[in-house]
């Protein structure tokens, strides 16, 4: 303090801070040609004053792309540059030593001449190689079959042409042909990791944010049946059999079972003919058809069928045309009534809900597989991908490997068909090889009607595993009841 009373000169100055804080992230897409396309999603957070002010955010000026390729068990060193664009594609090639690992980073420089980089790792398929059995060099009128040998998943799809014309597709790895003329013929194989179906078709992205920039719950919960009035019809399209019910006010005046195959047909029409049988055999128990209720295995949206294993061994373009609307075109052959088709999970779920008359409740159907759906606790069905099936409950790596997810440990090896199979042996159950998984299901159920112990020792079994996996469940979902 000073001891007279002068008049002290000041000078203010504002300070800005030189970083402002940059949310790195990235984007890689990758085609069954090994080529990935990379984009960059970072932005630059803007800072707000003491006054409440927010400063104009920097601007990014240089990104700096780079790789490091994996080799036997570790990365390489060596950093290589390969782009210094926002966006661009490479070509990254699989090789024993490197298993299609390459460690990624992003590198970006804003005006004010801030830096940050983020680094992630990618992984490409090898590509088939593919070798060809069978004779080239035939006599006119001869008969010839030519075999892909070294490509043993057999959920691969190969399809055959003569020239540019389609001749065969499915999962057969041969194709017999008779020699008229000389010919060019060829197959192109897709494996099941290259089958990517779009559910919601469109694009989306999986963006890294701060939680407190993460957008706010937006569900789409909605009230999904309880309507027991008029002339109803329910269909329950399973993997080994088919279910339909005539109902009238609430009341079954007529049911039936039959048994079916639709994952062993690649031609749809097959599953087209057992439905619109089995709706037309209910139909004609009633004077009228008011709605129809499908409940089925899959992916359903707008009544449409997204993915359904009922439909594993259909080629993909006979998916698009004659699979995805055929709920909706069956319901057009009653008069266009009103139509709703959910997961059998979620309709177990509502089942539950109604009978308890309560909400909050998870519900699980074991059956060739393991369905899943929810009623949440404002009694609405949530949407949500309650695939139970392929979400891992065991984690041990000697679990079970599921032959369509690829993932071990999958709810569907312990919870369907496939749980009563596997425990069949160590309970001292022999079970014919020939009979198809729902043939051994019937025999031990049998056995169960028998009394047989060791039938209920898997049934017990599955239980312990069922005790364990409701409360795994339970950290995702509110449940009140199972």
């Amino acid at each position: 303090m000073y001891g007279d009373n002068r008049d002290c000169s000041h000078i203010t100055a504002a300070v800005r801070l030189a970083k402002e804080p940059i949310v790195m992230d990235f984007s890689s897409k990758a085609t069954c040609f090994n080529e990935v396309s990379f984009k960059d999603l970072s932005y630059i957070t803007p800072l707000k004053q003491s006054d409440g002010t927010t400063l104009i955010p920097d601007t990014i000026k240089s990104w700096e792309w780079s790789y490091r390729e994996f080799s036997y068990g570790d990365y390489s060193s060596n950093s290589i540059v390969i782009s210094n664009e926002q966006e661009f594609s490479k070509i990254f090639e699989w090789t024993q030593s490197n298993q299609g690992k390459y460690e990624i980073t992003l590198k970006i420089k804003t005006t004010n001449g801030c830096e940050d980089k983020i680094t992630k790792e990618i992984k490409v398929l090898p590509r088939p190689n593919v070798e060809l059995d069978g004779a080239t060099n035939v006599c006119e009128g001869e008969g010839t079959t030519l075999t892909v040998t070294n490509l043993s998943n057999p959920e691969n799809i190969y399809t055959w042409y003569k020239g540019d014309e389609e001749k065969q597709s499915g999962k057969q790895n041969s194709f017999t042909i008779d020699v008229a003329e000389n010919a060019t013929y060829k197959v192109i194989i897709q494996r099941p990791e290259d089958q990517v179906e779009c559910v919601y078709e469109k694009e989306f992205e999986v963006v890294w944010a701060p939680i407190e920039e993460a957008p706010k719950d937006n569900e789409g919960a909605a009230p999904v049946g309880r309507h027991l009035d008029g002339c109803r019809i329910g269909f329950d399209a399973g993997g080994s059999d088919r279910k339909v019910s005539a109902v009238i006010n609430g009341e079954s005046v007529y049911s039936e079972e039959v048994v079916w195959f639709p994952k062993l047909n690649a031609d749809p029409q097959y599953q087209y003919d057992g439905i619109l049988s089995a709706m037309k055999s209910a139909a004609a128990h009633m004077p009228r058809v008011d709605a129809i209720g499908v409940s089925s295995a899959g992916v359903y949206i707008d009544n449409k069928i997204m993915v359904a294993s009922l439909f594993i061994k259909v080629p993909k373009d006979e998916f698009e045309k004659r699979v995805k609307t055929m709920y909706i075109d069956i319901a057009k052959e009653f008069g266009d009534v009103p139509l709703e088709v959910a997961n059998d999970g979620d309709v177990t779920a509502l089942a539950g809900a109604m009978s308890l008359e309560d909400n909050g409740v998870l519900g699980i159907a074991m059956g060739t597989s393991e369905a899943a759906g929810y009623v949440d606790n404002a009694g609405n069905i949530t949407g949500w991908l309650n695939e139970f099936a392929f979400a891992p409950v065991d984690f041990s790596k000697d679990a079970m490997v599921d032959e369509w997810s690829g993932d071990y440990g999958c709810g569907v090896k312990y919870f369907s068909q496939d749980g009563v199979i596997k425990l069949a042996p160590a309970a001292g159950i022999e079970l014919d090889e020939a009979l198809s998984p729902a043939e051994k299901l019937k025999v031990v159920q049998g056995l169960m009607e028998q009394g047989d112990p060791r039938a209920a020792a898997i049934y017990d079994t599955i239980g312990v595993y069922f005790g364990y996996a409701i409360a795994y469940y339970s950290i995702f979902y509110d449940i009140k009841h199972v």
